[in-house]
Parts: C-alpha cells; sequence; structure tokens
C-alpha cells in the first residue's frame, strides 16, 4: 500500500514501490572459513545513492551498499555483499532545492531499513554470525555531498 505525505496544496511524495533491483553475495574462502575458531574479520562499507526520473512525477531511487569483510591476517575475502535496494516515488510540486533533500535524503532513509534486513539475512544465510548495520544520518551525508560538491565546483570570478 503507498505511503502518501501531503505537505502543502501542492506538494505530495508518495512511495509507490519498493524493491531489490540487485542484490549479490560471495564467500571465496567457503567452507574453509568455517573451520577458523577466530572470527574477527575487517570490513569495510561504501554506500551511494542514485536518483533517475522515470516519469515526470515518478523518480527511482537506489541506495547501493557494498559490505566487505577481510581476514586481518591474509586481507583474504570472507565475505562481499553488494545490494541495490531501490524504490519509485511519486515527488509533485518541490522546489529544486527541496527535491534534493527529497531524493538524496529522504527517499534513501526510506530504503535503509529495507536494506539492513535484507544485508543481515543473507550474510546470516551465508553462515556467518550476524552483521548490523549501525543506523545511518542521510541528513548529515546529503549535506556533506553538497557542501563537497560546492567546494569542487569552480567559482566564476567577477570583474
Amino acid at each position: 500500500m503507498a505511503e502518501e505525505q501531503q505537505v502543502g496544496p501542492d506538494k505530495r511524495l508518495s512511495i509507490i514501490k519498493i524493491y531489490v533491483k540487485d542484490f549479490s553475495f560471495e564467500s571465496p574462502q567457503s567452507p574453509a572459513i568455517f573451520r577458523s575458531e577466530q572470527w574477527a574479520p575487517q570490513t569495510n562499507l561504501n554506500l551511494r545513492s542514485t536518483h533517475t526520473a522515470v516519469e515526470e512525477k515518478l523518480h527511482e531511487v537506489v541506495l547501493t551498499i557494498t559490505i566487505e569483510a577481510k581476514a586481518k591476517d591474509d586481507d583474504k575475502t570472507l565475505f562481499l555483499v553488494e545490494l541495490h535496494q531501490a524504490g519509485l516515488f511519486d515527488i509533485t510540486g518541490y522546489g529544486e532545492d527541496e527535491f534534493g533533500v527529497l531524493v538524496g535524503s529522504f527517499c534513501p532513509n526510506i530504503l535503509f531499513p529495507y536494506a539492513r534486513e535484507s544485508i543481515a539475512s543473507i550474510i546470516q544465510k551465508g553462515g556467518f554470525p550476524e552483521f548490523v548495520i549501525q543506523p545511518l544520518n542521510f541528513d548529515a551525508l546529503y549535506s556533506q555531498s553538497v557542501q563537497q560538491q560546492q567546494a569542487e565546483t569552480p567559482k566564476m570570478e567577477t570583474h
């Protein structure tokens, strides 16, 4: 069922669909890794989100999370997970700045719990201990991204 947020008379944000767009799990050291008594991998989490206009009002937001766990002693990959958690959103009536915040922060925040559950489940099904991704502050991540883009944009000189 679609959730809808009415903000003003001409503004609308509705969740049309939440879905997994792509998902992969690799465990190249299996089954040998399960014979090890010590489990203390180093994990690396990469996160990004993208936005694509599907139609005038419909927008796909994809939250991509990649997690790689490596053995501390020999740097071999123990498992690698990549998930593209997607959502289709009906977004209408917002200005450019508001729209940027919606697709860069609000929508990824909606998708994140689904991604967390999928990743935790596949890692456990792969035979590994429970893996919990800590909550993320998408507002801060979006703000940081905007600041970085502004810093990289060359300033126009006026005379």
